[in-house]
């Protein structure tokens, strides 16, 4: 009984922390595109505020959409990304993790953007049809480099002669950095620079906004979304913020050398803000939108090949 108990606490603190990260990170990265662009900029509760004024606005739904769908898709949304932090360890073991939690955990990835496909093809917009046709572009682009970063550690602790390698505990309890020479330090290096642009289209930032560009198809994939459907979808952004950047702390940068939970903890936040910082703010700030028919050419192109050659140095 005392562990159902301290499973549900660690699950809602998990809920309630990850929502209140994303959204304080994002309000941070607006602060700090605002100083990069000598703007003056929100303040860093701005997120907060815009989630409270959705919730008590009314949900209106297109005239000829399929309702059930389109308002199921964001609470999808919302649920998976939530569920994907549970299989993530962050200052220690995971609460649902398992033996091949790191195959699920990139699966699972594909369902809140498929959701949000799914609801803006519900509506029977033409933009938010473009737009999700754009978000299908996207993903099929940037999950093959994905799937490649991801093997890296499972190859190293495979070759290290550890057991249950697609076990994300597993590697988050192994340094990966001690398990290779000079050559693979070079290679993980270039790994964690396709890592950021992964990062970046993951969450379908600039340069990879093309699904919800505002000037171009007036917000896209969710140009029909308001109220507290808009707010579901704004909440699972935020979440999907902080599990892909947990995930490839406990892939790349584990690094818990300390024994006390509070210190750990902060310095997971600081890890949170250096991946946030670059992946988001930074490749945001000095890049401009791509055209859509350059994007799958330079994930299965440039992306992809940083991806491999990272790999390959690392294998040899």
């Amino acid at each position: 009984m005392f562990n159902l108990i301290l499973k549900f606490i660690l699950i809602m603190l998990i809920i309630i922390g990850s929502i209140s990260l994303g959204l304080i990170f994002e309000g941070i990265d607006r602060i700090l595109t605002a100083k990069m662009q000598k703007r003056v900029g929100p303040p860093i509760l701005q997120p907060f505020y815009d989630i409270r004024k959705l919730m008590i606005k009314e949900s209106i739904i297109p005239k000829y959409a399929i309702k059930w769908i389109f308002e199921l898709s964001p609470i999808i949304s919302l649920t998976v990304s939530i569920l994907i932090l549970f299989y993530i360890p962050i200052v220690g073991k995971s609460i649902l993790g398992g033996s091949n939690d790191l195959i699920l955990v990139v699966y699972l990835f594909i369902f809140p953007g498929l959701s949000i496909v799914l609801g803006a093809l519900s509506s029977n917009s033409t933009y938010s049809n473009i737009g999700a046709q754009r978000l299908v572009i996207n993903m099929l682009g940037y999950e093959f480099p994905l799937a490649i970063a991801c093997f890296v550690p499972v190859w190293l602790v495979y070759k290290s002669g550890f057991s249950n390698i697609f076990s994300l505990n597993t590697i988050y309890t192994h340094n990966i950095w001690g398990l290779v020479n000079q050559i693979g330090i070079i290679g993980l290096l270039i790994e964690i620079i396709a890592i950021f642009l992964i990062i970046a289209g993951e969450l379908s930032k600039s340069p990879f906004d093309l699904d919800t560009a505002d000037s171009e198809i007036a917000g896209g994939a969710l140009a029909e979304y308001s109220g507290r459907n808009l707010a579901m979808l704004n909440l699972s952004e935020a979440v999907k913020i902080i599990a892909i950047s947990s995930l490839f702390i406990a892939l790349f940068f584990p690094w818990n050398i300390q024994s006390n939970l509070i210190i750990m903890f902060l310095i997971y936040i600081l890890k949170l803000f250096f991946i946030i910082f670059i992946s988001l703010t930074l490749i945001k700030t000095v890049t401009s939108r791509f055209k859509i028919s350059k994007l799958t050419g330079i994930y299965w192109g440039y992306v992809s090949l940083l991806a491999t050659i990272g790999f390959l140095l690392v294998l040899f």
